[in-house]
């Protein structure tokens, strides 16, 4: 039996969902006895009615996505019901090595429900093809809508700036289809 990582995913999804978590990213990493399966989950701020909500920052401020975060126990809990659900369904055959997890401050943002969520937020991107000659951009997501992202570059680190060149202090557009890799920056 082969491993079927969209089978995982969903055995995943539907654990996480029934105790109000977010599946982030599914990794199934390594061979032979060293493999290990990897899943990072976050805890939407709507699932946790604590704390000032993202639409109440002050006029001015941009909006960045409230984050409830997920606890130590989230991810034990999590980790005990889908491993014997795997186990039970052998989803992962032979041995492997389960790690759950938060995804942390720097964290990928994959989808493009991520980058309408994390609008606000500063971002590190990678694109596939060249814009403007570069593919490295820091800077504040200012907006995603109809596959492209707005990246204002004006707030991009010294080193970043360095990097982007002419267009820093600029704003740029980006096709999501380009974006080869994007994290979040902590902002603390």
């Amino acid at each position: 039996m082969a491993f079927d990582v969209d089978r995982v995913r969903e055995i995943a999804d539907r654990v996480a969902a029934s105790s109000g978590l977010e599946v982030v990213e599914v990794e199934f990493l390594g061979g032979g006895k060293a493999r290990m399966l990897r899943v990072f989950l976050d805890k939407p701020a709507a699932a946790n009615a604590s704390g000032p909500s993202a639409d109440e920052s002050a006029p001015g401020v941009p909006r960045v996505a409230a984050q409830a975060g997920v606890t130590h126990e989230d991810c034990a809990s999590f980790s005990r019901e889908f491993g014997t659900i795997l186990d039970v369904e052998d989803a992962v055959p032979g041995s492997y090595t389960l790690e759950v997890s938060s995804p942390g401050l720097d964290r990928r943002l994959v989808k493009a429900a991520d980058f309408t969520r994390f609008t606000g937020s500063r971002v590190k991107l990678t694109t596939r093809q060249p814009v403007d000659n570069n593919r490295h951009f820091e800077g504040r997501l200012q907006s995603f809508h109809d596959g492209r992202l707005t990246l204002d570059l004006s707030v991009a680190s010294k080193k970043s700036r360095k990097k982007m060149g002419a267009v820093a202090g600029e704003k740029i557009e980006i096709e999501f289809g380009n974006v080869e890799k994007a994290n979040l920056v902590p902002e603390i």
